[in-house]
Formats: C-alpha cells, structure tokens, sequence
C-alpha cells in the first residue's frame, strides 16, 4: 500500500472577535537576526472527532487574546527595526486526509513512512523566503479517527516554551474550559535591551559539509545510571538533558578525531524566566523568547578521555555561570555578543525539547502520542533532544552533527551509552 496524504483546503484562520490594529515593537532577544527561520515539529494524537475544524474554531476563539500570531512581521521603515503589524490576517491553517491509520505508518514513529513534507503546509517560495507569517498549521485526519499536527513557527515570534502555551490555549478553547489557564503577556519591553546588542553583522562562518543525521535512542536505565553515578561522585542531581548532552558532545568528539588540544564547543539556550521573576510574572503568561546561549567549552583531548560523569560536570558547570553571564549580558557588560553563533565544525548546538510543555496539550481526546521536532538550518551541527513515542521511557536524539566520513563511528560511540 502506498501511504499518501491529500490536502483538502488551504486558508487563514483568522481572530473570532475584532483585536487591536497596531505594531508592535519586539524584545532584543526576538529582533536577533539568527531567529528568523521556520522552526518544524509534529505532533501526533491517537484520536480524535472532526479534529482539523475543532482546532480550527478554537485557534479563531484564542486568537482573539492571542491576537499577535496572526500578524505578520515587518522591517520598520523608521528605525529599520522587525516589528509585528498586527492587523488580523490570520494564521495559515491546511486541512488535509491519510489514505491510512496512523497504525499503518506506526504513530510516524521513526524511520517515517510519510515523506515529512507532506505533514506540513505547503509553502510559497515568497513566503519561505520571507518568512514574515508567525505560524503555520497543517491538520491531517487519519482514518483510525487520530490526526498529526504539522507545525511551523517562526522563532522570532517566540520561543519553544511560549509556543506551547499557545497550543495549550488552543486546546483549553476545544475543551470548553470557561478562561484560559494563563493569560497571554506581550510585554516584549520588559525585558533588557543592551545598547551594545549586535542584531546583524557579518555572515556567520560556515566550514560544515553536508551533514547526516540520524536518531538514537537512549533507554530510560542508561540515563538513570549516569545520573546515579553522577549523584554518586557529586553528591549533586543532572538532569536527562546533562546525560544526553555529555554523551552526545563526547561520542561526536571521539568520532571526528579532532587534535587532542583543539577547542570543542557546544551551546543551547536557557529559559531565563526565573532570573526576571520581578518583570516577568513567575506564575507565567510571557511567550516571547525568553533565553540567553550558554556555550560550554573545552578540548577534545579532555571530552573524548575523561569519564562520562566528569563531561556531565562540565556542562553542570557551565549552567551554572547562566545568572551571572545574564546579568553581565542586561547591562550591556560584553565585548563580543553571545547570541551571535558559530557554525564551525568543532560546534555543536544542542535543543531541549523535553520540558518545552508539548506533550501536555489536550485538544479534547488526549496527549500527543509524539511529538517530533526537526533539525533547523541545514548547515548547522546540531542535536536536538526529545522523547520517546508513548509509552516508551527514556531520550531520543536526533542529530544532524557529523559529515559522512564519521558517521559510522559515531553510530557506534552513540550506541555505547545503552
């Protein structure tokens, strides 16, 4: 049987009640110039009735307070800065049918079944290229009575943690819950805007060839007896993320071979929100990009020969400097800006997609099922860290990090940990 998905209609949802016609101004973190792309997910529900229009009637309802995402971005001719025109044009939304059960294509658990561009919105080149369209939603019902969600977010409108709060709203909506649990904050002045802030430069340099990627497995004991041994030698608690990303940034480090005394890095961003408790309310409600880059440091020789408990102590280490490399960061005490990545083999950027709060939307028949992210720009060395498919346990990582000549060994260290 050849498994295929059909779009039935293709619109934009737009808010159920009149909202605010204006523009507003972005933080400094949302107005970084790296975050204009389209960030790919899908989410996969095990059942569900006439799913693509109740989530379509929903998403009109919580547009209405969410009302920002059916704007679009604009360059303003004034200041030359990105702002969001808010004028209620809607957010793309793509009905669309499986000739199949998710059964048949296995929840899309991994390798998929479905070419992955067939879950997602078909896009325009004008508005890949400009990208000015904050989200983007395509529903598929499938003919068990499940659907997928294939999701497009533009990073600029928001980070992992605010999307999924409009997702939740979304599914509160569905539900019938009489208010939203949490009210949406715009509040994009809140947050520090360094004067010294580079929002554009130069070209980024790029020494990346193709590179392949790959999904691996961690099981939930392998996990459990790093972080059991890191309790045991540091009398301290690491997270998954610590375990995922030690073992990652060592079994790619191993793999590639790099000069003992040659710098290795890696960088993720996080969440921030604590550490502006008193501008941003600790009960939540903000959905901007709330995050600053940590990027740990150290040579190859030290990553790929010490024990794995000591690169996990590493990575702890460096969370650890967040408070005080923020508040340096706010008060513009910086002379190279840390949101400006490097895209040079020896990097590797890491994404939590563990506690981001997707699987826990409910549109009113259950939780995802799965949830799958995607890697970003193609030349980018990156690995982004999820779950597993229910009711599996444990981490899977998917990578785009090594070029052909290291894949094999790094499959190899990568199975190692489990």
């Amino acid at each position: 049987m050849v498994f295929s998905i059909t779009r039935k209609s293709t619109g934009f949802v737009t808010p159920a009640e009149p909202t605010p016609t204006e523009i507003l101004p972005l933080s400094a973190i949302d107005r970084i110039e790296g975050l204009r792309y389209l960030v790919r997910s899908v989410h996969v529900f095990k059942s569900g009735v006439r799913a693509a229009e109740t989530i379509k009637q929903a998403m009109s309802k919580a547009l209405v307070t969410y009302y920002p995402f059916a704007g679009r971005f604009i360059n303003d001719p004034e200041d030359g800065e990105v702002k969001l025109a808010c004028r209620g044009q809607g957010v793309l939304f793509v009905e669309a049918v499986a000739n199949c059960s998710l059964e048949d294509v296995r929840f899309l658990d991994y390798p998929l079944m479905i070419p992955q561009d067939d879950i997602f919105p078909e896009l325009s080149q004008d508005i890949i290229e400009s990208v000015d369209i904050p989200s983007m939603m395509q529903v598929t019902e499938f003919t068990c009575g499940g659907f997928v969600i294939g999701l497009f977010s533009v990073h600029t409108m928001a980070d992992g943690l605010g999307v999924a709060q409009f997702l939740h709203a979304i599914g509160e909506v569905a539900r019938g819950l009489p208010k939203l649990t949490l009210n949406p904050i715009w509040g994009r002045d809140l947050l520090p805007n360094p004067t010294n802030l580079r929002h554009s430069g130069p070209p980024p340099v790029i020494d990346n060839d193709k590179l392949e990627c790959t999904t691996i497995d961690f099981s939930a004991d392998s996990i459990l007896k790093l972080k059991t041994d890191f309790f045991h030698s540091t009398g301290k608690h690491c997270s998954t993320f610590d375990a995922s990303v030690a073992k990652v940034w060592q079994s790619r480090t191993r793999a590639i071979g790099f000069e003992l005394d040659e710098p290795v890095h890696i960088c993720f961003f996080a969440n921030i929100r604590h550490l502006l408790s008193k501008i941003v309310p600790p009960e939540g409600g903000y959905y901007g990009n709330c995050f600053y880059p940590i990027t740990v440091s150290s040579t190859a020789g030290i990553v790929s020969e010490s024990n794995l408990v000591d690169v996990v102590r590493i990575v702890k280490d460096a969370k650890n400097d967040l408070p005080k490399a923020f508040a340096k960061w706010a008060i513009g005490d910086f002379k190279e800006d840390p949101f400006q990545l490097t895209f040079r083999y020896n990097s590797l950027f890491v994404s939590d997609w563990t506690r981001l709060g997707f699987r826990e939307v409910d549109y009113g028949w259950g939780k995802p099922v799965n949830v799958i992210p995607f890697p970003y720009y193609e030349f980018m060395a990156m690995a982004v860290i999820g779950t597993l498919p229910v009711p599996k346990q444990g981490a899977r990582i998917m990578t785009q990090c090594v070029e052909k000549k290291h894949f094999d060994t790094f499959q190899h260290e990568m199975g190692k940990f489990n």
